[in-house]
C-alpha cells in the first residue's frame, strides 16, 4: 500500500472509533490522531511548508502564513489541510467569503473534514447566513458527534432562523 492508502485506512478506522467512543477523553485522543494524519503528506516539502505556515499563524503573523499557504496550495493543490489552514487564516483576517471558498475546497478534497465544515459554519454565521451555518454545523456533527462547541453553535444558528434542531 502507498502512504496515502495507509493514511486512508487509518482514518477509516479512527472515524469508526470516533463514532463508537463514549468517553469525551477517548474522543479527543482519536480526534488528535485524525488531525496528525491530516497534517501529513506524501511530500516532506508540503509538510514542512504547512508546519511553517501553522507556526506563523500561531505566532500572530497571518500575512506570512498566508504567503506560505498560497505557495503551498500552488505547488500541492490536492493537499486538503493546506486549504483548511488558509481558510483559518482568512477567517482570522475577517475574509469570511475567502474562508468559505477555502473550506469548500478542503471538503472537496476531504469530505470528512469536520474542522472545515465547522469553520464554514462560523463564516456563514459572521455573514448572517444562519441557515447555511446550521447545515455546515450539522454536517460537522455527522462526521464528529463529540464536538460540543459545534453543537452549541448549531443551537445559536437555529435560534437565529437556521432551521430545526434535528441532525440528518
Amino acid at each position: 500500500q502507498s502512504p496515502a492508502e495507509l493514511r486512508s485506512d487509518s482514518l477509516d478506522r479512527l472515524f469508526a472509533s470516533l463514532h463508537r467512543a463514549s468517553d469525551p477523553r477517548q474522543a479527543k485522543t482519536i480526534e488528535q490522531n485524525i488531525w496528525k494524519l491530516w497534517m501529513s503528506s506524501d511530500s516532506p516539502t508540503a509538510e514542512l511548508l504547512l508546519q511553517q505556515a501553522t507556526r506563523a499563524m500561531d505566532e500572530g503573523a497571518p500575512e506570512q502564513s498566508l504567503r506560505i499557504l498560497n505557495r503551498l496550495i500552488g505547488a500541492y493543490p490536492d493537499f486538503a489541510e493546506a486549504w483548511n489552514k488558509r481558510a483559518t487564516v482568512r477567517y482570522m483576517r475577517k475574509d469570511f467569503e475567502g474562508s468559505v471558498a477555502d473550506c469548500r475546497e478542503t471538503l472537496a478534497r476531504n469530505p470528512h473534514h469536520f474542522g472545515a465544515a465547522s469553520g464554514q459554519g462560523l463564516c456563514h454565521m459572521e455573514l448572517g447566513g444562519f441557515r447555511e451555518a446550521a447545515v455546515c454545523f450539522r454536517r460537522a456533527l455527522e462526521i464528529h458527534p463529540h464536538l460540543d462547541a459545534v453543537r452549541y453553535n448549531l443551537a445559536l444558528a437555529e435560534a437565529q432562523g437556521g432551521g430545526s434542531g434535528y441532525l440528518h
